[in-house]
């Protein structure tokens, strides 16, 4: 009988109803023949009101399922699908009121359909979560009431759902295209070995002129009774990491995404993109400790490992320690690697206090530092200067870009390789940076 009454609700229509008879009532003091006509509405309406009861609770009704994908991709469009059966031999009305996890914000959502007799209706939303971790989502209420719409049924479905929200994985798959190696094999073409590279043994051939001669193999030479030599590749797994700067500079907000997360969505394509080129593929993070650090591998299981890694960083409000980090690389990476740091700094003495540590990475490794452009102070300069107040606010953010520039050449001119980018441009600009390393040659 609880249940009963817990899922009973009344609609606006009898409140109406109501109001209106008890004025007719009112006024029946006056003209007598008015209170027959109000008893007679009012056994009309306990009359429809039973009916109406009767036909809603007399079997289940209506079926509903929310289904949800596995886990949701991070500042992108993940659909949801609600699907609902009528189990009623007549039309209903329904109205769906589907609790969203508390972290989207959002209180009213209504969805209003009619459902044809024994029929089916499925209908889709989309919802954008901006934090990685869990989301939970409460009850599916579903309302559903007859044409006369008197009583509404209220019958509740997939209580307390929940779904990780990963780094964007769907970001991750559009950028695929960009580890699509193009280039063909020309006849006459050999490789060579370019400066940084390491080198893989391939294969025995015959020699041609304009082979090494410091590559002859004396022993097949004297097998064959032909000059023989060995021809070498570059290899093709090196070691490249993804340094995350987890700091309290990476804490800024953009678009409602903060700079980690931009951060990390990159470092998810760019990891996909450097194993599909047979590279070995790592990961670091950092603030004031070291927080993980995934040793450099190629195996395709190596993404997975990614994913729950980046799944799991935090920032807080501690400035990071570069310090440490070198102490770090230079303990657990011990060949030649390509380093992407992704970090930020909003004063040229930022930069100038980490820079000794970034010049002795430098030294060793091919270091790659990723910061991100102002895109609010780049629009406030665009803006019309119509007032004093707001020139002298562009003056100050010219300022501000300028240093941006500045501390890019700065890196640039004691040897690092450097990305200044807006954050919705990252991972294109650095998967393109790497691209352009592995065509140059440059590790």
């Amino acid at each position: 009988m609880i249940k009963f009454f817990k899922s009973l609700y009344f609609t606006q229509r009898v409140f109406v109803a109501l109001f209106s008879i008890a004025i007719i009532f009112l006024f029946s003091y006056w003209f007598e023949f008015l209170y027959f006509t109000a008893w007679i509405f009012t056994v009309l309406l306990l009359v429809f009101l039973l009916l109406d009861i009767i036909t809603l609770f007399k079997n289940q009704g209506i079926t509903a399922e929310r289904i949800l994908p596995e886990k949701f991709s991070n500042s992108d469009k993940n659909p949801i699908v609600l699907k609902l059966q009528n189990n009623y031999k007549f039309n209903v009305f329904c109205e769906v009121i589907d609790e969203l996890p508390v972290q989207f914000q959002k209180r009213d959502f209504l969805k209003k359909f009619q459902i044809p007799a024994k029929g089916k209706h499925t209908f889709e939303y989309i919802v954008r979560p901006l934090h990685r971790g869990e989301y939970i989502f409460g009850k599916l209420n579903i309302y559903v009431s007859t044409h006369l719409k008197l009583v509404k049924k209220r019958q509740v479905f997939d209580e307390d759902q929940v779904v990780k929200v990963y780094p964007s994985f769907i970001q991750m798959k559009k950028l695929d295209f960009l580890a699509i190696d193009n280039k063909i094999s020309q006849p006459g073409i050999k490789k060579i070995r370019r400066i940084g590279h390491t080198m893989e043994f391939e294969q025995i051939k015959e020699y041609v002129s304009g082979d090494d001669v410091r590559t002859i193999n004396w022993k097949a030479t004297a097998k064959q009774g032909n000059l023989m030599v060995n021809q070498f590749q570059d290899e093709k797994a090196q070691p490249v990491y993804s340094i995350i700067d987890a700091g309290r500079v990476m804490k800024m907000p953009f678009k409602g995404l903060s700079l980690l997360d931009y951060a990390i969505n990159s470092s998810l394509a760019f990891s996909n993109v450097a194993l599909k080129k047979k590279d070995k593929v790592g990961l670091v993070s950092f603030s004031n400790k070291i927080e993980y650090i995934l040793a450099a591998n190629s195996k395709l299981s190596q993404l997975n490992r990614i994913l729950e890694t980046l799944y799991k960083i935090k920032t807080g409000f501690r400035d990071s320690n570069y310090s440490l980090l070198y102490a770090n690389i230079n303990k657990h990476i011990n060949h030649r690697s390509l380093l992407l740091l992704y970090t930020n700094f909003e004063h040229i003495s930022g930069l100038k206090r980490q820079l000794p540590y970034l010049k002795a990475l430098a030294k060793k490794h091919v270091l790659v530092v990723i910061f991100f452009e102002n895109t609010e102070v780049q629009k406030l300069i665009d803006a019309e200067a119509d007032s004093v107040p707001v020139s002298a606010h562009q003056t100050i953010a010219e300022q501000f870009s300028y240093d941006k520039n500045r501390m890019a050449k700065e890196l640039q001119r004691n040897g690092i390789q450097t990305v200044l980018t807006k954050p919705e441009d990252l991972s294109v600009n650095t998967i393109n940076k790497y691209l352009e390393i592995k065509a140059r040659g440059i590790l």
